[in-house]
């Protein structure tokens, strides 16, 4: 990978380790060998899938600017609660990988520091400065977007569903044993079906003039939440949606041509393709009057509050990660297609990555509000019960909304 570079970039590399070097500071995370050779460090949280490329990148950072970047290879799922654990103690990182909708929580406990992305911003896909956004600042350089489409077999399926209805006529025609799969399981999958509820008007939460989310306008119990609870009964009834099915039963059966259609990301191409399935990437069906939006999720990297090489660290986002070359490596390693525009439009000569690319920017960022935490305890449990036909669906769906309003009230 060659990483093109910025001629502002050697000015601001310079000065970040100018500063560093009259300030005698280094980063947290530095190690003491750092310390005892005068250098500076950079410490870097990365998950496996990105490490390989972080390497290449973080090696060309050191030689323009000089500074030493340490990567720190961490489980994905763990960084969210380590980064807010140890940011605090001095010992976190300088940077770290990690997913949009925990902003809100990394704001809250103070750990995050606004980035500023200047006319830059405007580079990158308007959903993920969104997603990477709260109560009016950036924190954090996106590197990727993605969210559910519906794959279809184009074999079983030559042309793309109208409407649900229409989806489940052409499954059921096809005579396959599964009209649809979604990833359901035992308790249910809010996030798989969130595309289902928005299309009846039951959002999470209201939004606010910016397009952020308002806490304090809980939506998910309207007349559309009712609405869609009751669909789901119908559908729980004729047996569309089988609690049994969870995602790995989803992805077999698809891959096997049980089913024409598959509701997923872009994770779960790979496994279709290599099974020799002619795929497309369509819209998902809406059941309900509206659009079905599903969720958005945007991954990137945020600035340590406790960082003691903000320029620095500041340098290799945008001057680094924030470039087409980089965007499109780390592309090519997990799939999800680029946040930065002129990445994904390359990235986008591949009709998969495009059809993807064309959904997500129809849907929503996942709320990325504290008060998310006090949805989801309640949501799928609640989606499961119904489709199983173990109480009124509006009675359930009312319950569970006033039990998350109760939650939020009492955080």
């Amino acid at each position: 990978m060659t990483v093109k570079k910025n001629p502002i970039l050697a000015l601001g590399a310079m000065t970040a380790v100018a500063a560093l070097a009259l300030t005698g500071c280094s980063s947290g995370g530095s190690d003491e060998a750092s310390e005892k050779d005068g250098s500076t460090t950079l410490t870097v949280w990365v998950d496996a899938d990105r490490a390989p490329v972080l390497k290449d990148v973080a090696a060309a950072f050191e030689d323009e600017s000089g500074i030493k970047v340490k990567l720190v290879q961490k489980d994905f799922g763990k960084i969210q609660e380590q980064f807010v654990q140890q940011v605090p103690t001095g010992k976190g990182p300088d940077i770290t990988i990690g997913a949009h909708d925990w902003l809100g929580d990394f704001v809250t406990n103070g750990v995050v520091q606004p980035i500023e992305l200047g006319d830059t911003a405007g580079d990158f896909q308007d959903v993920a400065i969104t997603a990477m956004s709260y109560d009016g600042k950036t924190y954090g350089v996106p590197y990727s977007i993605e969210s559910i489409a519906l794959l279809r077999n184009t074999e079983l399926a030559p042309e793309a569903p109208a409407s649900y209805d229409d989806m489940v006529q052409m499954g059921t025609d096809a005579g396959t044993e599964f009209p649809f799969l979604v990833q359901v399981g035992e308790e249910s999958d809010p996030y798989h079906l969130y595309p289902f509820q928005t299309s009846f008007g039951a959002p999470v939460f209201g939004t606010n003039d910016d397009g952020s989310y308002n806490s304090d306008d809980l939506q998910i119990g309207n007349d559309g939440g009712i609405e869609f609870a009751n669909w789901l009964a119908e559908q729980g009834a004729a047996g569309l949606l089988p609690t049994t099915v969870d995602g790995d039963i989803a992805k077999e059966k698809f891959v096997s041509g049980d089913s024409p259609f598959l509701i997923t990301g872009p994770w779960n191409v790979g496994a279709a393709e290599e099974a020799g399935i002619d795929l497309a990437v369509d819209p998902i069906p809406a059941p309900g009057s509206g659009p079905a939006q599903p969720f958005v999720g945007v991954q990137g990297f945020y600035v340590s509050a406790k960082s003691k090489n903000v320029l620095a660290a500041t340098e290799f986002l945008t001057n680094y990660i924030g470039t087409k070359d980089v965007q499109l490596e780390l592309y090519k390693v997990g799939n999800r297609a680029p946040a930065l525009t002129a990445a994904f439009d390359e990235a986008s000569a591949d009709p998969i990555t495009a059809a993807f690319g064309e959904v997500g920017a129809n849907g929503v960022p996942m709320p990325n509000i504290p008060e998310m935490g006090a949805v989801w305890q309640y949501w799928g449990v609640t989606e499961a019960d119904i489709i199983n036909g173990k109480g009124d669906p509006a009675e359930l769906w009312t319950t569970m909304a006033d039990d998350i309003q109760s939650a939020i009230d009492g955080e």
